[in-house]
C-alpha cells in the first residue's frame, strides 16, 4: 500500500528540489541558445520553458513552505534560520519573476514582430541574460542552504499524515519491526 501524501505544510521538502532542478538547467540552454546563434531558437524557447517551470516551482515551494513554517517547531534559533530562508525565498520567487518577464520579452516579442533579432542583439541578450541568471542562482543557492541548515542542523522536518508512521532515522530505531 503506498503512504498517504502529506498535507500543504508537509509538501514542501516534496516541491523544493524541481524548481532548483530546473533552473539550473537553464544556464545550460542558454550556453546552448548563444553557441547555436539565432538559427536554431528552440534553445531558446527550451530555456523560457525550464524558466518559467521553475519560476512556477519557486512560488510552489513558497507557498507550501509558508504553510510548513506556521506548523513547524520554534527555537529562537530555528526562528532566526526560518526567517533568513523566508526572507530569501521572496527575494529568489522576485528575482525569477522578473527574470522570468524579461526573458519572455527577449524571446517573444520578435516572434510578435516577426522579425529576429539581429546576431549582435541575439548574442548580447542571451549573454546579458545569461550572466544575470547564473548570478541570480546565488538567491536559490542561498535559500537551498538556509532550508537545509534547517532539517540538518536543527531537525525541523515536514508533517506527516495522522496514522503514518514517522520513518526518520530516530524514530525507526523505536520500531518494532514485529
Amino acid at each position: 500500500m503506498l503512504p498517504s501524501l502529506p498535507p500543504w505544510a508537509g509538501m514542501h521538502p516534496l516541491l523544493v528540489h524541481f524548481p532548483i532542478a530546473l533552473l539550473f538547467a537553464v544556464p545550460v540552454f542558454l550556453v546552448l541558445a548563444l553557441l547555436l546563434g539565432r538559427r536554431h531558437p528552440a534553445w531558446s524557447y527550451a530555456a523560457l520553458i525550464l524558466l518559467l517551470l521553475g519560476t512556477a516551482g519557486v512560488f510552489m515551494a513558497a507557498a507550501s513552505g509558508e504553510a510548513a513554517g506556521k506548523v513547524a517547531e520554534r527555537t529562537p534559533e530555528i526562528n532566526g534560520v526560518l526567517e533568513r530562508h523566508e526572507h530569501l525565498a521572496e527575494t529568489a520567487r522576485g528575482v525569477f519573476s522578473g527574470l522570468a518577464m524579461a526573458f519572455a520579452a527577449v524571446v517573444l516579442v520578435p516572434l510578435a514582430w516577426k522579425r529576429a533579432l539581429p546576431a549582435w542583439g541575439h548574442y548580447a541578450a542571451h549573454g546579458v541574460f545569461l550572466v544575470l541568471f547564473v548570478g541570480s542562482l546565488g538567491f536559490l543557492v542561498q535559500v537551498a542552504h538556509q532550508g537545509g541548515r534547517l532539517v540538518h542542523q536543527f531537525g525541523v522536518h515536514a508533517l506527516l499524515p495522522p496514522g503514518e508512521p514517522d520513518m526518520t532515522p530516530q524514530a525507526s530505531a523505536t520500531i518494532d519491526p514485529d
